[in-house]
This record gives structure tokens, C-alpha cells and sequence, in this order.
């Protein structure tokens, strides 16, 4: 007989949180465009003190037909000259590609590294998927993501966090200590504490 475990992890993988780690890792690469830094270096900048800063910052990315794919907003964005490093404080993004579902992510805190591979979103790190239908009209979702810290490994195609993660839609919620998704490999690990409730969907009449 399936445990409860292993039908969560098949619900899991049907949720696709791909496109979590997508918009995540294309986020590291946006960001390299719309925030450049140039100029002479002067002293004191082996410091880790930042050289720009940027209130209220806003960016906007458009496609050929000038329709909004990705847009961000910021309380603050900050370059650090010492490792290349931007930093963002209270960020929230919004993900709009056409033919995809709509995906928003907000946190406290973004850091993005100087390579643009490695991308850490701290405290209250919340990303919701819109409801979408199939062909046949049945709805999945909303989906919603939780978690006080995630690590977006772009170049890996891997999403990882060591802190306690719930997702929920409107079929249950799952918690878990721990979370690894591989988007090359298809795989998602629950590290521990793994535990939720599933509710039967109601049909349509």
C-alpha cells in the first residue's frame, strides 16, 4: 500500500515547482542588466560598503510586443563594488510571461552574487502561482510556496533551502524541514518532518 509520504511526493512532483525555479533563476540574470555599475575604483572599496544605492527602485522587462514578462520592484537596491554583489531589501516580483501562469514572489531580503549563479531570498519568502485550467476546464491551483529562506542555483537548475517549507493548494498543504528540486533531473527531496493533510477536491456538477 502507497504511504501517505510517497503520495504527497507524487503530488508534489504534479505540482511542477518548476516554475518556481525558473523565474527564480531567470531573476539572477535580469537583475545583471538592469542594475550597471562602472567607474573608476577608489579607496577604501576592498570594504564590503555599498557604492549605489537605489530607493524605491523599479525595472520592467518587455517583449517584442512591448507586453510586460517580468517586472520588479524594490524598498532599496544596493551594488557592492568588493564582490559585485546587488542586494535588494523587501523585493517583489512579478513574473507575467505570456502562455505561462502568472508567478509572484516576495521576501524581506535578496542577495544576488557577483556571477549571477547564486541567488538567497530571506525571511517571509513567499511565491504564488494563479490558478490555471487544462482543455478540460479543471482548475489546479492557486499554489503557494513558503519558506524563510531559499537558494536559487541558476546554472544547476536547482532550488534548495535547509529551513522549514510548507505549499499549499487548494487540494491540502504539505510541510517539510529541508527541500532539494532539480529541474535537470525532474526530482524533488523532502529532507525531513515530512507531514500534511489532503482533501479531496469537490466535483463540479
Amino acid at each position: 500500500m502507497t504511504s501517505r509520504g510517497q503520495v504527497w511526493r507524487d503530488r508534489l512532483i504534479a505540482w511542477s515547482p518548476v516554475l518556481l525555479l525558473g523565474a527564480l533563476a531567470a531573476l539572477t540574470y535580469w537583475l545583471n542588466a538592469q542594475i550597471q555599475v562602472a567607474g573608476p575604483t577608489f579607496d577604501g572599496s576592498d570594504r564590503h560598503d555599498a557604492d549605489v544605492f537605489v530607493d524605491n527602485f523599479k525595472a520592467l522587462s518587455l517583449d517584442s510586443d512591448g507586453r510586460i514578462r517580468q517586472a520588479l520592484v524594490a524598498k532599496r537596491a544596493r551594488h557592492f563594488p568588493d564582490d559585485d554583489t546587488i542586494a535588494l531589501d523587501v523585493p517583489e516580483v512579478a513574473f507575467t510571461d505570456p502562455g505561462k501562469p502568472r508567478l509572484d514572489v516576495t521576501a524581506d531580503h535578496a542577495r544576488v552574487t557577483g556571477d549571477r549563479e547564486h541567488a538567497y531570498f530571506e525571511g517571509h519568502v513567499k511565491a504564488v502561482r494563479e490558478a490555471t485550467k487544462d482543455a478540460a476546464g479543471k482548475t489546479d491551483g492557486p499554489i503557494t510556496f513558503v519558506s524563510e529562506y531559499l537558494h536559487v542555483i541558476p546554472k544547476e537548475d536547482r532550488v534548495v533551502t535547509d529551513r522549514a517549507v510548507t505549499i499549499t493548494d487548494p487540494r491540502g498543504t504539505i510541510n517539510s524541514t529541508g527541500l532539494e528540486f532539480d529541474n535537470k533531473a525532474k526530482t524533488l527531496k523532502l529532507k525531513s518532518r515530512v507531514s500534511g493533510q489532503l482533501q479531496p477536491q469537490s466535483k463540479s456538477p
